[in-house]
């Protein structure tokens, strides 16, 4: 018997209606929702009102997964502490008791390349490779709050889009 996780591709091959319903259940539960407005009603209970604490203003969103473009810590999320560390040894705490897939060795330490600028009312910090946006930086939000545990960008990309 094969042990050995199946590939993305693998994976897709071999999943079923069981698979799809166990890993999307919360996407559809939300469809639900949405097709009942808002109301969820459990049997024998009183119906509750899904939604914001307060009425939402924004009245559009853009979502920008840039892959392939240039990093956010090149852009938006200025790393004063990486760019001291610029050109230095990783730090071994860093690096023990973990697997990485292309590093090798002990990897060198890369601060941004580019200077930064606090900008707006915010004072977000800001790249001077994205000029005219400096001017627009207090019409935007900035979410950094994403983690994970992943360090290889295809596992990390399907876990934000996706949950799983």
């Amino acid at each position: 018997m094969n042990t050995n996780p199946p590939t993305t591709l693998g994976f897709a091959q071999h999943a079923t209606r069981r698979h799809f319903m166990r890993d999307c259940s919360v996407g559809l539960a939300g469809l639900w929702m949405a097709a009942n407005g808002g109301n969820a009603t459990v049997a024998g209970s009183q119906p509750t009102q899904v939604g914001p604490h307060f009425p939402p203003r924004a009245q559009r969103m853009i979502y920008l997964h840039m892959a392939g473009a240039p990093s956010q810590l090149e852009l938006f999320d200025y790393k004063p502490d990486l760019k001291k560390l610029d050109g230095q040894d990783c730090p071994a705490s860093f690096l023990e008791g973990k697997r990485f897939a292309f590093i090798q060795g002990v990897p060198k330490m890369l601060g941004t390349q580019f200077p930064f600028q606090q900008c707006g009312e915010s004072g977000a910090w800001v790249s001077d490779r994205v000029p005219e946006f400096q001017s627009l930086v207090d019409q935007v939000s900035f979410i950094k709050s994403m983690h994970t545990t992943q360090f290889n960008h295809g596992p990390a990309q399907l876990l934000l889009h996706t949950g799983n």
